[in-house]
C-alpha cells in the first residue's frame, strides 16, 4: 500500500472537501472580439487611443515658449498633433528624453512628463549639437 504524501498548502481549509473552482476571469463569457475596457460599443481601438492621447496634451516649458516666440516657430494644430504623435511613439519605445523633428523644426521633449524643453527652427539648427537625448523621432 503506497501513500502519496499530500501538500498541506493544497488542502482547502476545513479538511478534504471538493476542489474550489477558480474565479471567472474578467471578461469571461464575452466574445473574443468584445472590448475589454470601458470603451463605448462600436468604438475602435484607434478612436479610443486617439481620445486617450488627447487627454494627455503636451506642456511647454517657459524656455521652450520663449524659444518658439523668439525664433518665430509656428505651432498650428497639425504641427502640435504630429509632435504629440511623435512623443507617443517615443513613449511606446521606452524613451525618456527625445528629439522630435516636425517639418524642419526640432523639439527636445521630456517624454515621461510630456513637456517640450526647447524648440529649434531649421535656420538655427546648423552647427547645433543635441545632448542628453536617448532617441530621435521624425514625425
Amino acid at each position: 500500500m503506497s501513500s502519496i504524501p499530500s501538500n498541506p498548502a493544497l488542502i482547502p481549509p476545513g479538511g478534504l472537501g471538493a476542489p474550489v473552482a477558480p474565479a471567472a476571469a474578467p471578461g469571461a463569457g464575452k466574445p473574443a472580439n468584445a472590448p475589454q475596457t470601458g470603451a463605448a460599443p462600436g468604438q475602435s481601438f484607434a478612436d479610443a487611443l486617439t481620445k486617450a492621447g488627447a487627454a494627455e496634451s503636451l506642456q511647454f516649458s517657459r524656455h521652450a515658449l520663449a524659444r518658439v516666440q523668439r525664433r518665430g516657430i509656428e505651432l498650428d494644430q497639425a504641427t502640435l498633433g504630429r509632435l504629440s504623435q511623435g512623443v507617443a511613439r517615443a513613449a511606446s519605445k521606452g524613451s525618456r528624453d527625445s528629439l522630435v523633428l516636425v517639418d524642419g523644426t526640432a523639439f527636445v521633449v521630456s517624454v515621461s512628463n510630456r513637456t517640450v524643453i526647447t524648440a529649434v527652427g531649421s535656420e538655427h539648427m546648423k552647427d547645433n549639437v543635441f545632448t542628453n537625448i536617448d532617441s530621435a523621432v521624425i514625425a
